[in-house]
């Protein structure tokens, strides 16, 4: 497998991801309830995983064995999975579509997804501590996961982001909240494999890295959200203006806006400088993250 490069492997490692959710998923909600059925749904829609490709992409650079690296890769992608059925809802952004589907309360019912969010959340972390590895690194990689994701993480970045529909973020308080919100979680991706190798320094640096790939996969969004259609995104178009929301794009406009992706897919390039070509899996990630359009 190694013999092609990350490029011609994403494909195999994005289902690889898919297949390791799918069966624990599958395992815990047996039968044909209608919550057993949504939490399938929510699942098995497609989606980008850059998160969990990410994950794989570190286990190579720091020699993780990819069947330790499923562990993190599966439970984030999880938790990520959970949040988007979440903010889909009517008390957060009210979409309709995601991934080109229908959200999972418009293909069910408010109540049904509201459901679906909290049993993923739990069985991320239930997946977690099923990891064949020493015992305290479950207890590291269960710690990092709910810090990066919780009211410290992704879920202050939720909170600060239906704030700014009601007033103006100020530029910086937009970037704490995508530090949070979407750098989280690609923290996490980062952060726990390293923790998996022991390499402290190691850790430090994929944190940074993530922090600069972070911010820009979220101004590459707020790019998407006005210049690309419906179709593409898989949900609708310029939903973040309709919802009066504080974005890269509404506080320093288009140009300026890609003009500070570049600068921080630079800095997150810079980063890996120390790991050689060793990290080109990452370097094509983060060129991937910049470069997309959807």
């Amino acid at each position: 497998m190694m013999d092609k490069a990350f490029s011609e492997r994403a494909g195999e490692l994005k289902a690889r991801v898919e297949s390791v959710m799918s069966a624990f998923v599958d395992q815990r909600v047996q039968g044909e309830s209608l919550l057993a059925e949504a939490v399938r749904y929510a699942v098995k829609t497609d989606g980008k995983r850059i998160r969990p490709l990410l994950s794989y992409a570190t286990a190579e650079l720091l020699d993780v064995p990819i069947s330790t690296a499923d562990y993190p890769a599966a439970a984030i992608e999880l938790v990520h999975t959970y949040s988007l059925v979440h903010d889909d809802l009517p008390a957060m952004d009210d979409d309709d579509l995601r991934r080109g589907q229908p959200t999972v309360h418009k293909a069910f019912d408010e109540a049904t997804a509201i459901l679906v969010g909290d049993a993923l959340l739990t069985h991320s972390f239930e997946f977690l501590a099923s990891a064949t590895v020493e015992p305290a690194l479950v207890v590291q990689w269960v710690q990092q996961l709910a810090r990066l994701s919780g009211a410290t993480g992704m879920v202050q970045g939720q909170s600060t982001d239906l704030e700014g529909e009601s007033r103006p973020l100020a530029l910086a308080e937009l970037e704490t909240m995508h530090r949070n919100k979407s750098g989280g979680l690609i923290n996490a991706s980062l952060t726990m494999i390293a923790r998996a190798s022991g390499d402290e320094g190691a850790e430090k640096q994929l944190a940074d890295f993530g922090h600069h790939i972070g911010l820009a996969f979220q101004i590459r969004d707020d790019i998407l959200d006005v210049e690309a259609s419906t179709e593409k995104l898989g949900k609708p178009k310029g939903s973040d203006a309709n919802k009066n929301k504080s974005t890269f794009v509404s506080l320093m406009g288009i140009e300026v806006s890609k003009q500070r992706m570049q600068t921080e897919l630079e800095a997150a390039n810079t980063v890996l400088d120390i790991f050689g070509n060793k990290a080109d899996p990452l370097r094509w990630i983060a060129n991937f993250i910049v470069a997309r359009d959807f």
